[in-house]
Order: structure tokens, then sequence, then C-alpha cells
């Protein structure tokens, strides 16, 4: 018999492996995060089974599932097998139906050991979404502000080394915010994704009560960061970062010229879509000036004309910050803001879990009746 598993006590467990047996489509628009796709059916195969549905009934679907499923088990098995090795396997498909529970019983007859995930992947987004779906997160805000190139997402990367509690918005979606904010980073994940990464996040931060973010506008790129986790940045800490402009302008070099070529077409880009801010005859001159890799002289140009306008803050202490922060040396200042967000009386004071309530609502016959066959 299959071992059943819900999602909220999956997710508390250490030393598991989620395997994720929908198709490749369904599994590039969203998964548990750390998920690894073995797909039962293809898209293409997924897609048939469902017409046949449709078009000529519920038995004939199921043949042909098992028609397309038989000769995969081998390699089904093989895959598994080899992933799990000494952990614990939970598989899912989309509301822990027909696939997970075939799929596991053959391993699990075979002699793999197997959990399947009540609810499936649907249980899961009820998850994200009762954890999300509120006013704002039980989590303390510690909020990084401060101008381009201070140096903020480096300094998250070093709290985050010390096991500090971060919410890492632009690293999650491989986004940076800005025109520029797609230079030499991977495509961004899907916004159900980006929202399964962030609740991660917070999940892992509960017991300690609070979390480090960076300032974010509602978007970042084509992601919508979650009104729950905006509202807790206008309710939190508030903490300047700051540096000299020569130090923002060495960081940014580094950061986006990086490479053989410099990025220089995907910068030139970036810079055409400021004609609107800059005017078309600077945008022109700055992209000649990239062209020719004269960066030193287009970053300070950006910066004081465009970046440090925009977003107005101070380039020194502030009295309207809770805390300011000199990142001319970033571990220095790591350190003083370590030390200062330890000192908080929210620090160390757990919050409760968001998620919990009604993330498994429903039997798992009911789950099973609503995807009815195997696509």
């Amino acid at each position: 018999m299959v071992k059943e598993i819900t999602i909220t006590d999956a997710l508390q467990m250490e030393g598991v492996c989620f395997v994720d047996v929908r198709s490749e489509g369904e599994f590039a628009e969203g998964s548990i995060p750390g998920a690894v796709n073995v797909p039962l059916f293809t898209n293409e195969e997924r897609a048939k089974i469902g017409t046949t549905y449709k078009q000529v009934g519920p038995e004939e679907a199921k043949r042909l599932g098992l028609e397309f499923a038989s000769p995969k088990l081998p390699g089904l098995f093989n895959k598994i097998a080899d992933i799990a090795k000494e952990k614990k396997v939970f598989l899912y498909c989309w509301r822990g139906g027909m696939r997970s529970k075939y799929t596991a019983s053959i391993l699990n007859a075979l002699g793999l050991p197997v959990y399947r995930i009540q609810g499936g992947y649907k249980a899961y987004r009820r998850f994200v979404h009762r954890y999300l779906d509120r006013e704002t997160i039980p989590h303390k805000s510690i909020v990084l502000h401060g101008l381009t190139g201070v140096g903020k997402t480096i300094v998250l990367q070093k709290l985050q080394e010390r096991l500090l509690p971060v919410l890492d918005l632009e690293t999650i979606a491989r986004h940076r915010g800005s025109a520029y904010g797609k230079i030499g980073l991977p495509d961004s994940p899907s916004q159900k994704d980006f929202e399964a990464q962030i609740v991660q996040a917070l999940v892992a931060a509960e017991d300690q009560g609070v979390i480090i973010v960076e300032c974010e506008s509602r978007r970042l790129g084509k992601l919508i960061v979650p009104p729950a986790v905006m509202n807790s940045m206008v309710r939190g800490y508030r903490v300047l970062l700051y540096a000299s402009l020569q130090t923002r302008v060495e960081r940014i070099l580094r950061e986006y010229t990086d490479g053989s070529d410099h990025n220089i077409e995907r910068l030139q880009f970036s810079t055409s879509l400021l004609k609107k801010s800059l005017g078309a005859k600077v945008v022109e001159d700055l992209n000649r000036k990239i062209a020719e890799k004269r960066f030193t002289e287009v970053i300070p140009y950006l910066l004081t004309h465009y970046y440090d306008p925009l977003y107005k803050y101070p380039d020194r202490p502030s009295e309207d910050y809770d805390l300011s922060v000199d990142c001319e040396d970033l571990d220095s200042a790591v350190n003083q803001l370590a030390q200062w967000v330890t000192t908080r009386p929210e620090y160390g004071v757990p919050v409760e879990n968001g998620g919990e309530s009604y993330a498994n609502r429903g039997s798992l016959e009911e789950c099973e009746d609503q995807e009815g066959v195997f696509f």
C-alpha cells in the first residue's frame, strides 16, 4: 500500500527528495522548490490522453495512459532510485491523482519505497497562497535602502552566509529590478516558482522572527512581488546603506561589464530603453561610449543623471533611518548590520506558520475524483 503524507508534514522533514511526475510543461509553470521532474507522460502524450478522455471516455484514456507509461517504467525506476539514494522520496502530480498513485504503486512493488503527497502540487499551491494571502507576512522586516551600487545584494549574501534570515528577492527573480536588470543573468522563474521560493525563505526564517530584505518596487521584470511582502517593507525597520560615487561605480563595473564581450550589446539595448528619460541624443552618445568600452564615463553619468535622482537616497548618514551603515568596506558593514539585527527585540521570537491552515483541505478521494485519469 502506498504511504501518503501531507504537504505541510513533507515540507518540515529533512533529507527528502520531491519527485514531480507531471509533464515537462506543467513542471516549467511551477513546482515545489528543489523538486526533480521525472515525467510519466510528455506534454504531447498528456494532451492525447486528455483528448481521448473527453471524446471517447475514461476507460479508453486509462488504457492509452498505460500504453504510454509501461515502456518507461524501467527508466523511471532507475532515475528515481538514483535520485533517492539515502533520501525519502515524496512523489506528486497535479492533484494527487492517478499519475502519482500509479507511479508510487509500481515503485513500491519494485522495492523502492516512496510517499505520495496528498493533494499533489495543488495542495502545495494552497500552502503558498495561504502564506501570502494576508495583509502582511508575520515576520518583522529589516529593509535595506541605498543608492545603486552601494552593495545591497552583496550585503544580503554575506548576511545569509552568517545564517541570518534573508529574503533576496532579486536573486530569486534573477533580475536586478531596473532597465539593466537582466544583464548577465539567466531566465527568470515563473511567477509560481517566484512565490514558492519566497515562501520557502519565509518558512525557514520563522524561528528567527525577522527577515532581511532589500527595498524593491512592486515589479522585478515580469514578476510581481506579493503584496504581503511589499506591505511588510513599509512597516519594517529602515536601514540606509551608503558609499562614495567612486566605490559604487567600481562595483557596478565589476557586476555589469564582466565577461569576454563586456555585455556591450545588452548594455546598449538597456540604455536605449532610457530615451524617454535621458533623451535620444544622450542615449546615442552613451551607446557610442559603451561600444568604445568607455564604461568609466557611462556609469557615473547614469548614476548622477538617472538613478540617483530617481531613488533620492542620501549618500551619507541620515536620521530618517533606524540605522545608517557605511559600505565602503562591505565586511565591516556586514559586521555592524549583523550585530544590530541580532539585538532587535523581534529577533529570535518565532512567528506563526503561515501556510498550514488549509494547505491539505479536501480528502484524498476528492483529489482523485478531480483528476479522474492520467492527464
